[in-house]
């Protein structure tokens, strides 16, 4: 049985993010760049009122997931929140943390959100977030899939 835990990331710069940003990398992902870039420099460190950015570790510690969500700075309604910067290492894949790790930050979304919107253009990426309920959806600036959420 895998053993992973979820915590809430209040500090990135105390994280080694090194495994998830070289893999990223490889796989042609950048968001993992800017995720540490935006937040070394201040421009998004997922701490305005109902944000925040999540890592799932394993049994030894090191971060295998990642992810967060902001207030959708491409909506003028401060109820939309965006998933933001969601990466889960290969070797943990198909094995439920990617879900573990969604359904957390949705669960804590519900108290500021009314929907949620992501913005994806892969396949695997496509099947995975429609797995867990989201519709595809173009009514969202700059977005792929959103899903509303029960107060």
């Amino acid at each position: 049985m895998l053993e992973f835990n979820i915590k809430r990331i209040s500090n990135l710069s105390t994280i080694d993010v090194s495994y998830i940003l070289k893999e990223s990398k490889e796989d042609g992902f950048h968001f993992i760049d800017r995720l540490v870039n935006d937040y070394q420099s201040g421009t998004n460190t997922f701490q305005k009122r109902g944000e925040g950015l999540y890592g799932v570790f394993n049994e030894k510690g090191l971060l295998i997931a990642i992810g967060g969500i902001n207030i959708d700075p491409y909506s003028h309604e401060p109820e939309i929140g965006r998933l933001r910067r969601f990466y889960v290492l290969k070797e943990y894949r198909r094995k439920g943390v990617g879900r573990f790790l969604i359904n957390k930050i949705l669960f804590d979304a519900r108290r500021m959100f009314k929907e949620v919107v992501l913005h994806t253009n892969t396949n695997d990426a496509d099947l995975f977030y429609t797995s867990l309920g989201f519709s595809k959806s173009s009514r969202n600036p700059n977005s792929t899939h959103h899903i509303k959420l029960k107060p």
